[in-house]
């Protein structure tokens, strides 16, 4: 099932007023449901099963943003990925909730490292990539996303300042990248912009379902395969292979080097992201990778 690797619900926890009042949203689509306790999920995602007996995700959002971000990448190019993504039933706007199907499956964080099904996974994961960055409005030249990637970084590393976790010589250093970023012109697409196992979803026949689609927008396209390259490619680079060999091309040596440049985003936003939820192998690994990068 879906997850997000944020603070997990308190085991027993009753559902609150708030929630009972969001299933009525999922009531008034598909009748009757009976929610169905798993701690393994974040409060804010409740597993339903209706009478019939098939399964939905009522997931709710904490920020209108997110919410719209994710309501209107279901509604527009989400559906051009057929069975490889939850389909969206209803979207609330007044409880910022979304009612969606469920992709059965086991989550690709379960697979052994190393192991066979890991390749066939990563090799997959690369086609479904492929499918979403040829959706509408589809690849081409634009200069907004650039901006918006520097305004990004300044953020990040002033939060990342502000907590300790760079000095400022480091601040510095990341400015110039969002000065340089600004100025560039770049391939972009439809982004996931959270393209990483934690957010797939292994079916029966190996097939891959991708969720998590609130970051999604308009954006640099090498940007995608960045969190991959650095987190996660680097102990395994058969994944690397197997995952453009889905793509269906690998990427030339200018979009390399652009996604090597992409190293000082990852780590500023994987220390602060560490940080502040908790997580220190996260929060280890950005303070590794900007120490490689500077």
């Amino acid at each position: 099932m879906p997850q997000r690797q944020r603070a997990p619900a308190r085991a027993g926890t009753p559902m609150t007023r708030t929630d009972d009042d969001l299933l009525a949203v999922a009531r008034d689509q598909l009748g009757p449901v009976t929610p169905i306790q798993r701690f393994d999920l974040p409060s804010r995602v409740q597993l339903l099963v209706a009478g019939d007996g098939q399964r939905y995700i009522l997931k709710r959002h904490d920020r209108p943003g997110r919410y719209r971000a994710e309501a209107d990448a279901y509604s527009s190019w989400v559906p051009s990925l057929g069975g490889n993504a939850p389909t969206l039933i209803h979207a609330d706007p007044d409880s910022l909730s979304l009612l969606l199907t469920v992709v059965p499956g086991r989550h690709a964080t379960q697979l052994q490292e190393g192991s066979t099904g890991e390749l066939r996974a990563y090799r997959e994961a690369g086609r479904v990539l492929r499918l979403i960055h040829q959706a509408p409005p589809g690849p081409h030249a634009g200069t907004r996303a650039p901006a918006h990637l520097a305004e990004r970084m300044r953020w990040w590393a002033g939060r990342a300042h502000s907590a300790a976790l760079i000095s400022a010589s480091h601040l510095h250093a990341l400015h110039a990248w969002a000065d340089r970023m600004a100025a560039e012109t770049l391939e972009t697409a439809v982004c996931h912009l959270d393209f990483q196992p934690r957010n797939w979803i292994i079916s029966p026949t190996g097939q891959i379902g991708v969720f998590d689609f609130e970051h999604s927008r308009l954006d640099v396209r090498v940007r995608d395969f960045s969190r991959l390259e650095h987190r996660f490619w680097g102990h395994n680079p058969g994944l690397r292979e197997a995952f453009f060999d889905g793509y269906g091309c690998s990427l030339g040596p200018a979009e390399q080097d652009l996604l090597r440049r992409f190293g000082p985003l990852e780590a500023v936003t994987a220390m602060v992201r560490g940080y502040e939820t908790g997580n220190t192998e996260l929060l280890a690994h950005g303070c590794t990778l900007i120490a490689d990068l500077y």
